[in-house]
């Protein structure tokens, strides 16, 4: 079948702020109101797709949402203008402001939860949209989202795209940074492993942050998207490590194939997990990585987990990194000896991503794994696959429109509406998707 896993990183957005919007996440809130560089940003995250594309990975870009967001502004009983509602948001509530002009779209893999056709009871690629709803400057994207989607994955006889869960605690829904799939080839079955933090009958929850992903929403997610129930499991992640920073389990563990690579304190009763994922998947190969070495405060300050692990021609694997982890010593020399060891990982590659970093989100959160077939992939929109082209159109197109510094009051500059909105009309024409966005329309 020639499968392969497609990396679709989000595009960041013309609007990126540090607004210390995500409690929870320590990084957004530990950088809250400083001063951000959009240009750059978008760059860092080009750049990334670029080189793991030359390097023979097959990538993909998602483009950002429409921000600020006014029709929720309007929602929110503010009238007049779209010059006006932003000045007098600004006045009132500047809080508000940020979290409509919020760009954390770009860490697509809260975008949606994907499962292969190997793995669905009718053979297609679904995609179940996530709603997002912990957050609100999160749960306005999903309308967005799914037309995004939509346009990317157009073919109906290949692709299912399914509507977020109803808009309530119980259904909190994170997408696939909550989502693991398992097993040897891509193009046979695998074993998708969902991890959620709650679940309506009350078991310990963590205490200082919250829980984001509930047991419901991940099992009505597995039903919408045809999951065999076979090739399902269910884990919880470790409440004492979400008190500790770890609000997705993509900070905490990383999948590809046969390897699981993550944290001995990741996962409640891990032990049991890790026995189950043996006796289920031919091959399995946990790298759990001991306190002693590597504590969850580094885990999270670094993003160790928070990486890409990469299946190689020759059946290595590459691990993708954020520069945070080779500046701990402790985590590089972790690393260092990993490398060394018997296991499929034969090399390390380090990106500069200080901008995405420093609002919470690292190499694992900017993009949305989806394994395709050959046939699949000649379905989905071309003009989102990067190659020289793309990449040299959208360095001019982050050129031409995107400022090189941004704070929270200058959100309330009716003309950065404006250069959004020209920015997004003009990026729909680059990557032929049509009218996506709400003022489009």
């Amino acid at each position: 079948m020639n499968a392969r896993e497609v990396n679709f990183d989000g595009l960041v957005g013309p609007t990126h702020h540090y607004a210390g919007l995500s409690f929870g996440n320590q990084a957004s809130t530990k950088h809250r109101l400083q001063l951000s560089n959009p240009k750059l940003a978008a760059k860092q995250g080009l750049l990334k797709m670029k080189a793991l594309a030359d390097a023979g990975f097959m990538q993909a870009v998602i483009p950002p949402q429409e921000r600020p967001n006014i029709a929720l502004l309007r929602q929110l009983g503010f009238s007049g203008s779209d010059e006006k509602i932003i000045q007098t948001v600004a006045a009132q509530a500047p809080w508000l402001l940020s979290s409509v002009s919020s760009a954390s779209s770009m860490w697509v893999a809260n975008a949606a939860t994907v499962c292969p056709s190997a793995d669905a009871l009718d053979g297609k690629v679904h995609l179940t949209v996530a709603n997002l709803n912990n957050k609100f400057h999160r749960a306005s994207e999903a309308p967005t989202t799914e037309a995004l989607l939509r346009a990317i994955f157009a073919d109906p006889s290949r692709f299912a795209i399914h509507s977020a869960l109803p808009q309530v605690a119980l259904f909190g829904d994170e997408g696939a940074a909550n989502h693991n799939r398992l097993g040897g080839e891509y193009g046979k079955p695998g074993i998708q492993l969902f991890v959620y933090g709650r679940e309506e009958s009350g078991v310990a929850r963590p205490e200082r942050y919250p829980a984001r992903q509930t047991l419901e929403a991940s099992q009505a997610v597995a039903r919408l998207n045809q999951v065999n129930p076979q090739q399902l499991i269910f884990a919880r992640q470790n409440p004492a490590v979400i008190d500790q920073g770890v609000f997705h389990n993509d900070v905490i563990a990383v999948s590809n194939r046969q390897v699981l690579f993550c944290h001995e304190e990741a996962f409640v009763d891990q032990p049991t997990l890790m026995a189950t994922l043996r006796q289920r998947i031919p091959g399995f190969m946990p790298l759990q990585v001991p306190s002693s070495e590597v504590s969850v405060d580094e885990a999270v300050a670094t993003y160790l987990f928070n990486s890409q692990l990469l299946s190689k021609d020759d059946g290595s694997m590459l691990l993708v990194l954020p520069q945070e982890s080779q500046r701990n010593p402790r985590v590089w020399r972790y690393l260092t000896r990993l490398l060394a060891e018997d296991n499929p990982i034969s090399e390390l590659k380090v990106f500069d991503l200080r901008e995405s970093m420093a609002n919470g989100g690292g190499p694992a959160c900017l993009r949305l794994r989806v394994v395709l077939t050959q046939e699949e992939r000649q379905k989905v929109n071309p003009a989102v696959m990067m190659n020289d082209e793309l990449f040299n159109s959208l360095n001019r197109w982050v050129d031409r429109y995107y400022r090189d510094q941004l704070v929270q009051t200058d959100l309330a500059d009716p003309q950065l509406l404006r250069e959004g909105r020209e920015a997004l009309d003009n990026l729909t024409q680059i990557l032929h998707l049509g009218s996506v966005y709400p003022f489009q329309r």
